[in-house]
């Protein structure tokens, strides 16, 4: 909420990633909305990390009927990601560059803007080709919505265009009590060249992507889960606001946030009920789109 000044997540890039290297995951990458500040903040730290990917999540439009959508884009820089700003406005321009460059482009969430504005298939078929891979499970996302991206990568890989489809997965977490619960996992080919000195993880995990050789697994979104990632920002907003947690804040501005959540708090309440709303109305378009779809 803007005016709150609350940010998506309050967790740090180095706690993000000790909870990922915990709960088992060789690779880790983070993908702020339109931004690489967090991984640039833990490379400041780690610049020689083989198992850290520069990831993003950069929201983009199809342009004909402005269609909001999410791509996730890993093995970027920060020369591209400057670079792509002004080529948000058109997913195609967008991944032309980022793929050109040597970026691994995926299709998050495909259902979660989209409202039918153009046919199902037409939507798809604008897109399918810009990507390497579909998100076909995502921790916050319902398992039906999941079920039709999985069947959407499926389906395109059988019609044969020669172009590979892999199948990713995100944890979508803004907390880090829900870090490294769904994941990406790339089929790992033969390494040529010198076998004492092998590619980096990264790069390893990169390749694979590209390939069309990765999978998905891990929970999926329910409502609850949703609702525990929003209460889980509240609370840790009130801890930036009584200095438990970073918050970007100036003393001033943490003063006027605190009266603002004094005054609403009864109103801060009332995340379960948007969550429980937010996946009802998810659920009614991805059953839609799944019957256009056939």
């Amino acid at each position: 909420m803007p005016m709150f000044r609350s940010r998506d997540c309050y967790s740090t890039p180095d706690e993000v990633y000790r909870e990922a290297k915990a709960r088992g995951m060789d690779v880790v990458t983070i993908t702020d909305h339109d931004s690489i500040d967090g991984c640039l903040e833990f490379l400041s730290r780690h610049p020689d990390a083989p198992d850290f990917l520069m990831g993003e999540e950069i929201e983009c439009r199809l342009p004909d009927r402005g269609i909001r959508l999410h791509l996730g884009v890993f093995g970027l820089t920060e020369r591209m990601h400057a670079e792509m700003r002004a080529l948000r406005g058109d997913v195609r321009e967008t991944a032309a560059f980022l793929r050109a460059a040597g970026a691994a482009l995926v299709l998050h969430h495909p259902f979660h803007f989209f409202r039918g504005e153009i046919p199902a298939q037409e939507y798809l078929n604008a897109l399918l080709p810009l990507v390497d891979a579909v998100e076909v499970r995502n921790g916050t996302m319902l398992p039906a919505h999941n079920d039709v991206a999985s069947a959407i990568a499926g389906a395109w890989r059988r019609r044969g265009t020669g172009q590979p489809m892999g199948e990713t997965g995100g944890s979508d977490a803004h907390v880090l009590g829900h870090v490294g619960d769904t994941w990406t996992a790339v089929e790992v080919e033969a390494q040529g060249g010198d076998a004492r000195r092998p590619a980096p993880l990264g790069q390893v995990f990169l390749n694979g992507l590209r390939g069309g050789r990765s999978t998905a697994a891990g929970l999926q979104g329910t409502a609850g889960r949703f609702a525990f990632e929003i209460y889980g920002v509240v609370f840790n907003y009130w801890g930036g606001l009584i200095g438990l947690r970073p918050s970007g804040l100036t003393a001033s501005e943490r003063l006027t946030g605190a009266a603002c959540s004094i005054v609403s708090l009864p109103f801060q309440f009332t995340p379960l009920l948007v969550s429980l709303a937010q996946k009802q109305g998810e659920r009614r378009r991805v059953a839609r789109f799944a019957r256009e779809l056939g």
